[in-house]
């Protein structure tokens, strides 16, 4: 993905690191079967194209923090299978 970017952006693509993280954190891994961000919070990034999106179910408190221990043991299911 960086090296797309810097031949997409040529001199000036550390101006652009930023966005490219940005993708690489929210872009799905074959190894933990999900983007970086939705391990780490538990839930998929809303970017501002999703924010105006009614009837997607949100998470509070207690279910909010089961889900997430439920994603951790997956990810590191999935992490120890990619290791093996």
């Amino acid at each position: 993905m960086m090296r797309a970017c810097t031949m997409e952006f040529k001199g000036n693509w550390n101006d652009h690191l930023p966005l490219m993280e940005f993708a690489y954190n929210n872009s799905f891994h074959s190894s933990i079967r999900m983007a970086p961000y939705e391990a780490l919070y538990g839930r998929r990034c809303r970017i501002p194209v999703c924010w105006d999106i009614e009837g997607l179910p949100q998470l509070e408190g207690p279910e909010l923090v089961q889900e997430t221990v439920e994603k951790i043991k997956i990810v590191k299911k999935y992490l120890k299978a990619a290791q093996d």
